[in-house]
């Protein structure tokens, strides 16, 4: 959704005087999803509309929103509303006193400022599926990370006692050459080239 300086159709907005911004009146249009609103937005009006959720980072484009009210409309209170909730919290004016939910059954009345996040329940998916698949992606660059550290420590460790083994047969064969009589050197040669040592 675009968020442009002209006022939204079914609204009706009015400066706030020098470069304060615009107080947007969406209250009684019968909205069910929020119009594109002026970036300039400084004080909301959604009251008695038929609104039940705000997706997710429509009102992040707002940088200058001070006060939402949204009283009377029927709210369905469940994790998806969780974004909105805690972003009005933030507010200077307090915007959520008056909105109560409307569904489901057990919160219905109760005010969205009195929420809790268990109340709200769990989502099967909070994050978008761009930070899924970014952790999905992390998670086995990490495993192949560890893997290759293991790998290199157990290489490593085997090429240590490689070295020690070559250097044993060296030493032993320069000595079993040096004092040893001709048939032992026949039978060492034999078993060296036999073992490909």
């Amino acid at each position: 959704m675009m968020r442009g300086s002209a006022c939204p159709p079914p609204c009706s907005c009015e400066p706030l005087g020098g470069w304060k911004g615009l107080h947007v009146d969406c209250s009684s249009r019968g909205l069910r999803a929020l119009p594109a609103l002026p970036r300039n937005t400084r004080s909301l009006d959604l009251r008695n509309n038929s609104l039940s959720r705000v997706p997710a980072g429509l009102l992040d484009s707002l940088p200058g929103l001070q006060s939402v009210d949204m009283a009377g409309n029927p709210w369905h209170c469940d994790c998806h509303l969780l974004h909105m909730k805690l972003w009005l919290q933030d507010l200077p004016v307090p915007s959520l006193r008056n909105a109560r939910c409307a569904s489901p059954a057990p919160l219905s009345t109760k005010a969205l400022a009195e929420l809790t996040g268990n109340e709200l329940g769990m989502c099967k998916r909070l994050l978008p599926v761009r930070c899924l698949q970014f952790f999905w992606r992390d998670l086995i660059l990490m495993a192949g990370a560890i893997i290759t550290l293991l790998l290199a420590a157990w290489a490593l460790k085997f090429s240590k006692k490689l070295v020690c083994q070559l250097n044993l047969s060296r030493a032993l064969h320069k000595t079993l050459f040096q004092s040893a009589p001709s048939h032992l050197l026949e039978i060492f040669r034999y078993y060296i080239d036999s073992n490909d040592i």
